[in-house]
């Protein structure tokens, strides 16, 4: 696995760190909804019975899970750079019904066309190459096959005060429930900071994918955005 020198390295080891209580912060950061939006992203993708599905950022397994639970013909492969979590993914149940794998999302150990299907949750704020990262998607994915992401969105319009008020509880709220302020802290700025769905359909088109749209969450804080890879 390659870790980039500067902001990889500092991701891997947030993410190193967190995986203790990723799940339950989640929740809490979301009032509950993260699983319900980890279970939209799994439906969205919709790969063909029989096929290979990519689970990139998997993290703690919850979309990989919940498609090998929904398309149980499918090959489910779950990578993170992390092993850390991991570790956590293969302790859960239904863990044997997907494929593990420690890999970097910008050097993918896997062949041109190698799935019908991609799926992500919270990668591409943590990349410094945002291109380069879904182009190596594009690469691997097969034509008309379905990208699907869940991301961090920044507030914008009348509700932007509000949130970005909102979002400085979060280092507060990683304090209290996991005694760890400096990763959330990384977390609010990251998310404050991350490109508009916009930009990334813009990126996805001019990669080649198409019919593009996305749909956004809790107040406009997060989002799923999907595009098909052109035929």
């Amino acid at each position: 696995m390659t870790i980039d020198k500067s902001k990889g390295a500092e991701v891997h080891g947030i993410f190193e760190k967190v995986a203790g209580y990723y799940d339950r912060m989640n929740f809490l950061m979301t009032l509950g909804s993260h699983r319900r939006w980890c279970r939209e992203v799994a439906a969205r993708v919709a790969p063909p019975a029989g096929g290979q599905l990519l689970d990139i950022a998997t993290g703690t397994g919850v979309i990989a899970l919940e498609a090998a639970r929904r398309y149980p013909s499918v090959t489910v492969t779950g990578v993170d750079f992390s092993e850390e979590m991991l570790t956590r993914a293969r302790t859960k149940p239904g863990a044997q019904s997907v494929r593990w794998q420690h890999a970097d999302a910008t050097r993918l150990p896997f062949d041109d066309e190698s799935f019908d299907g991609i799926t992500q949750g919270y990668l591409l704020r943590n990349v410094e190459d945002l291109q380069g990262v879904l182009r190596e998607q594009h690469r691997v994915l097969r034509p008309g096959g379905r990208i699907v992401v869940l991301e961090t969105c920044p507030p914008s319009g009348p509700v932007k005060p509000v949130v970005e008020w909102g979002m400085r509880l979060v280092p507060l709220l990683g304090q209290v429930v996991a005694r760890d302020r400096s990763s959330y802290t990384y977390l609010e700025s990251s998310t404050l900071a991350f490109t508009a769905p916009e930009r990334v359909a813009e990126i996805l088109r001019g990669l080649g994918f198409q019919d593009i749209g996305w749909s956004k969450k809790f107040f406009g804080t997060n989002v799923i955005l999907w595009a098909t890879k052109s035929v």
